[in-house]
């Protein structure tokens, strides 16, 4: 088993205290955001003893399910492995089972409008928010001229701004590659708006505009996550997975190098 890997199987049942309950007796991890359940678990080694741990605590909820009369679908179940991109090869390929049916792990899930990768690069995140992006770019230059520019700015806002915006924390720490991406919808918007050429310079002219740098906006995002997790106004298992250096005793044993330099501990220090 890869070092850091995740089983993340996308259960969609109603989210009960009973069933987080049952999750926790399973010694596993679950997070509930109203009818879409995450169950996962870090795992080091014995990849076996998790992935059977894993089916038993579903077919512990399927049952808890069952007296609610309530079902679940398996045809919406995704498994999902993670791993460090060079340590790909190493993750299994057999099916897992949930309740009566088996499912081949994916390498990519959609979990609230976050596509997450297998090796969690957010690559497939970028090239959806990019291709939504542009889309409805295109939209708005249909009908640019018969648009105000203060109309112009609310439909940037309304169908551009808010999904590059959307979850962008998540791509703290994403090299610049990728980024560029993200960019060129903002110097396309930025094209748009001011109705230039191609090979003219993107940089706005007006200081009112909100077309910003991608990393700017990005930074910006994860800047107001850690201030809200040191304040006790994120979720839970965000604000405890910060702490200050002054809060530790033994700062001497503060290590990073096995948390990756995209983790929230990491890139909270860097922001």
């Amino acid at each position: 088993m890869p070092h850091g890997s995740v089983l993340i199987p996308t259960l969609f049942l109603l989210y009960t205290a009973d069933v987080l309950q049952l999750v926790k007796s399973h010694q596993l991890i679950s997070h509930a955001y109203a009818d879409d359940t995450q169950i996962y678990r870090f795992c080091l080694s014995d990849i076996g003893t998790l992935q059977e741990r894993m089916s038993v605590c579903i077919d512990d909820v399927i049952f808890c399910m069952m007296a609610n009369r309530l079902q679940i679908n398996p045809a919406k179940t995704e498994v999902l492995w993670c791993s460090s991109a060079h340590r790909q090869h190493q993750i299994p390929s057999d099916p897992v089972r949930v309740g009566n049916t088996s499912g081949l792990p994916v390498s990519v899930v959609r979990d609230l409008g976050v596509y997450l990768d297998a090796d969690l690069s957010m690559r497939a995140h970028i090239t959806a928010t990019v291709r939504t992006c542009f889309m409805a770019l295109r939209q708005i230059r249909s009908v640019r001229r018969s648009l105000t520019l203060d109309a112009l700015l609310t439909l940037f806002h309304a169908l551009v701004i808010i999904k590059l915006d959307f979850c962008c924390s998540t791509l703290a720490g994403m090299c610049g590659t990728l980024l560029q991406r993200l960019q060129s919808v903002l110097n396309a918007a930025a094209r748009l708006l001011y109705s230039a050429r191609r090979s003219k310079h993107t940089t706005p002219s007006s200081p009112a505009t909100p077309l910003v740098k991608s990393l700017e906006r990005i930074k910006f995002q994860f800047c107001v996550l850690v201030h809200r997790c040191l304040h006790n106004n994120a979720p839970p298992y965000l604000v405890k997975t910060l702490h200050l250096t002054t809060e530790v005793d033994a700062r001497h044993r503060l290590r990073l190098s096995t948390i990756g330099d995209r983790a929230l501990l990491v890139a909270a220090a860097c922001a």
